[in-house]
């Protein structure tokens, strides 16, 4: 084969393997945090998946080289007893979202390897059933918190601009 044909063909198959975007590609994390608990009890991490694409993609788990193991769960009440099961994979709609909250969905981390306190930051790399990955990071919240610690009654300020009370 002569040197331009096969590079018509390379070039070919590199413009049609483009047209497929990975599921991460389609998919923005907001609001991510971990519940962090007491001495080596394990943490729960918690996230808002939004899929800008045509097709719904799946979340089949995460990484951390903070914590030793991370696995995706779903924690439920039925006839007054909890129970918490392993899941496979979490569909985020095409369009849509998938919500990572307490009492739902969300990662259990286990086993970390340094103490992890309100504040800190931990990078998760979020896994899609396509082998895409996500980068995110997560911020450290107490035991007693039940979101991400973000105001969202305010709208977003302005720079420089400072909050009024509108009740006179």
């Amino acid at each position: 084969m002569k040197p331009s044909a096969l590079s018509f063909l390379l070039g070919s198959l590199l413009l049609a393997g483009g047209v497929h975007a990975t599921a991460a590609e389609h998919v923005h994390a907001s609001h991510a945090w971990i519940r962090v608990l007491p001495g080596t009890l394990p943490a729960g991490a918690y996230v808002t998946l939004e899929n800008d694409g045509d097709q719904p993609v799946a979340l089949s788990g995460a990484s951390s080289t903070v914590y030793a193991d991370v696995m995706l769960h779903h924690s439920s009440t039925a006839g007054g007893m909890s129970r918490m099961t392993m899941v496979d994979a979490l569909t985020v709609p095409a369009h849509g979202k998938a919500v990572l909250a307490p009492a739902g969905y969300h990662l259990m981390l286990m086993q970390a390897s340094a103490p992890v306190k309100p504040g800190d930051t931990v990078k998760l790399t979020l896994t899609f059933t396509d082998g895409s990955t996500l980068p995110t990071d997560f911020i450290a919240r107490p035991a007693n918190a039940m979101d991400a610690g973000e105001n969202h009654a305010m709208p977003p300020m302005e720079h420089g601009a400072m909050p009024h009370d509108s009740g006179h």
